[in-house]
Formats: structure tokens, sequence, C-alpha cells
């Protein structure tokens, strides 16, 4: 089995340290280098061709958010987990913005850290529902009625099918939930999903659930 490549950025050699030791003990990732500052972040993903990065937001010279945003605007760009030290940080909101795949907390079990890692390889989010809701009304950017109108009409580009699934994918319910619910296969919402992400240029499911969400749809929902 092929190993995930993990890239870990952060400021703190302590922290790297730490990260390195918890990580060098699962069989299935390879640590492929180390940066002190988000500036390093693009010259090394060139390097060493990680699949997934491990960004600490706050850096002194180019933080997380930056580093992300150039990183998700690459052709072959890897996923990007946010390290934070805060469950509802508005500069954790805008990296998800930017495309970042979820985000983990510095004091969440190794384990936990580990699985993160593990999932955002295999195309799964790391936010749990509660945790996006959360994040989602504290919504940084312009004013809501402004996002609202903007959000309205880039979903309006979706058939109706497809706005089923975004609205499910926006609650935070999985791929097998979303099929229970909508009478398809599995395979199906994974087609509708990748046909989302193509028809609003997004990167990901949480993205979707952002969109979703300042489109109004979420409360219109009867779930």
């Amino acid at each position: 089995m092929k190993a995930i490549r993990l890239l870990l950025v952060d400021d703190d050699p302590l922290v790297r340290a730490g990260l390195s030791f918890m990580m060098g003990g699962a069989d299935d990732i390879e640590i492929v280098g180390e940066a002190a500052d988000g500036g390093e972040v693009e010259a090394l993903v060139d390097r060493t061709r990680p699949d997934v990065v491990l960004m600490d937001i706050r850096m002194p010279t180019v933080d997380g958010l930056a580093a992300t945003e150039r990183l998700r605007r690459r052709q072959d760009a890897p996923q990007v987990v946010v390290l934070t030290t805060f469950h509802a940080d508005e500069q954790v909101l805008r990296a998800l913005r930017a495309g970042a795949a979820g985000f983990v907390l510095k004091d969440t079990p190794p384990a936990d850290i580990v699985d993160a890692v593990r999932r955002v390889a295999a195309g799964d989010p790391v936010l749990s529902p509660t945790v996006t809701r959360r994040l989602m009304e504290q919504a940084a950017g312009g004013p809501a009625d402004t996002r609202r109108g903007t959000a309205r009409d880039r979903i309006a580009v979706l058939n109706d099918r497809e706005r089923e699934v975004a609205v499910a994918v926006g609650r935070g319910a999985s791929n097998a939930a979303i099929a229970a619910e909508l009478y398809m296969s599995v395979a199906t919402v994974k087609t509708h999903v990748s046909r989302i992400l193509a028809k609003l240029g997004l990167n990901n499911r949480v993205q979707i659930a952002l969109l979703t969400y300042d489109a109004g749809l979420l409360e219109e929902d009867g779930h």
C-alpha cells in the first residue's frame, strides 16, 4: 500500500517535532518535509510532492491562510489540513473557503490527528457537522445579504437533484446517508458531488457546505 506523503508546516520547532514523532509511528504515513513558514511551502511542495499538508495558521512571515490560497490555486494541489488552537477562528473559516479540506485543533489526541490525515488523503473532509455549522455562523467576508445573493446566483447552475445533494452535503451528511435519503446508489451520489464541484468551481465538500449556508439553503431545509 502506497504511503501518504505528508508535509508539516509550523513555526514552532517543538510542535513540528511532536507532530513528526506522532506521525512517524504510522506505517502508512511518510513525512517528506518540514517548513517553519508559509513562504517555504510552495518550493517544498515542488520538491517533495506531498499528498497532504498539515498547516499551522499563525506564522510570522507568510501565514497558513496565504499559503493555503497559493497551494490550492495550483493544478496539482495537495490537500491541506489547517492546524489551529481555536474552535471557531475566523481565519479557519477563510482557510476553508480557500480550499482547505478541514482543520484539527493542536490539542487533538494524536490518534485523531493521524486519522484526520488519512481521511483527507482519502478525499473526506475533516469537519463534524456541528463544527461546520458553528464556523459557518461566523462566516467571514462581506455583508450576509450580499453573500446570499451571490451564493444563490452560483447555486442556480445546479439542477434539482444536484441541489438536493448539495444541501445534504451542507448538512454534513455522508455519501451513504445521502444515498439512503435520496434513494440512489453511493456511486451516483459521488458522481453528483463531482459534478457540483465542477459546475461551481469548488475544491471540496467543505466549500459546498459553505456555499449552501451562504445561499440560505440550510435554513430552508426541512431536516
